[in-house]
């Protein structure tokens, strides 16, 4: 396994960071409903996340029923010890909630929610303390001082950003040099083969000029890119089915299956291992994302890593998705 710097933190990780969404069984009406796992088996998929290599786990005090996915990671840290083996990444909701004070990036806000994920996830700190969307109603200033107040007491080690769009990006990263403190080391957007121009066009130049670790969510389209699906007819009744629709509209999408198919085929990779790799391949990345339900699919994931793509499969992986 490979590993690299998260941004500027000076944390090593795995150049595959294992999601949590899916870990704790969902009830009927989460939007997680048919893509999660029960605890056992994600407490498997993490013991085997650790023997392939990977150091690196991300989860959000959202995912699962009253921050099940950080409940369940915390019983695992705390069963098998394994604190000090793994970077832990969390995120706190900035637009969820009831009330006015449960919602949003304030310094209020955030005194509370770091404390509950503390609790949750059964740990002294944080390694990584993500803001999940950005908060247009409070100023940038306010929640990087709330979030600077928790490194200086060691609760967070660094901070990161997630889907926050390029200007409050840039102004954020500028507060935190006029302020004096710690700023974003990290950020989380939507990358992947096909779903690539709005990162590339106006979020990597950002990711490069300040030397942010990136860590792509959906670097599997919701499962597209691993070929499972075909044809429109192949998502009817699957979870996410409605999010899945746009890839099959026009020929962008099959073209670039196509182009998948024929770099496995030389590689002896699957078409997930490549579509993985090929984002290890981008300039800023840190790691993909990658959400499983099983330890078969950690497994198979897990050889992306290994996959080094030549000139030429990159180039053809390209202009499929151009």
């Amino acid at each position: 396994m490979e590993y690299r710097n998260l941004g500027s933190s000076g944390v090593k990780v795995s150049t595959l960071c294992l999601g949590a969404m899916t870990f704790g069984e969902a009830d009927a009406n989460s939007f997680m409903h048919n893509v999660s796992c029960d605890e056992p088996t994600a407490h498997a998929i993490m013991d085997r996340a650790l023997e392939q290599g990977i150091n690196f786990i991300d989860t959000a005090d959202v995912y699962g029923q009253d921050g099940l996915s950080e409940r369940v990671v915390g019983r695992w840290i705390a069963q098998r010890k394994t604190r000090d083996r793994i970077v832990l990444a969390t995120k706190f909701r900035m637009g969820m909630g009831e009330g006015p004070n449960s919602r949003g990036g304030s310094r209020y806000r955030i005194t509370r929610t770091v404390e509950e994920s503390l609790t949750r996830l059964q740990t002294d700190r944080i390694d990584l303390y993500q803001t999940h969307k950005d908060d247009p109603d409070t100023p940038v200033e306010e929640t990087l001082e709330a979030l600077a107040k928790l490194v200086r007491a060691g609760k967070v080690r660094a901070i990161g950003a997630s889907q926050y769009n390029p200007a409050r990006l840039r102004e954020s990263m500028e507060a935190s040099k006029r302020l004096g403190i710690p700023r974003y080391d990290t950020l989380q957007p939507e990358y992947n083969l096909y779903d690539r121009a709005a990162f590339e066009k106006d979020l990597q130049p950002v990711a490069l000029e300040h030397r942010l670790g990136v860590i792509p969510f959906f670097g599997l389209a919701k499962g597209f890119l691993s070929g499972k699906y075909r044809k429109a007819a192949d998502i009817e009744g699957r979870p996410r089915a409605a999010g899945l629709k746009k890839y099959f509209e026009g020929d962008r999408g099959m073209r670039i299956l196509g182009a998948l198919d024929s770099v496995s085929r030389r590689t002896g990779a699957t078409p997930a291992q490549v579509s993985l790799a090929w984002i290890m391949a981008q300039p800023t990345i840190a790691g993909p994302i990658v959400s499983v339900t099983s330890v078969a699919q950690l497994d198979e994931i897990a050889g992306a890593a290994r996959l080094k793509l030549d000139r030429e499969a990159l180039a053809e992986l390209d202009r499929a998705s151009a």
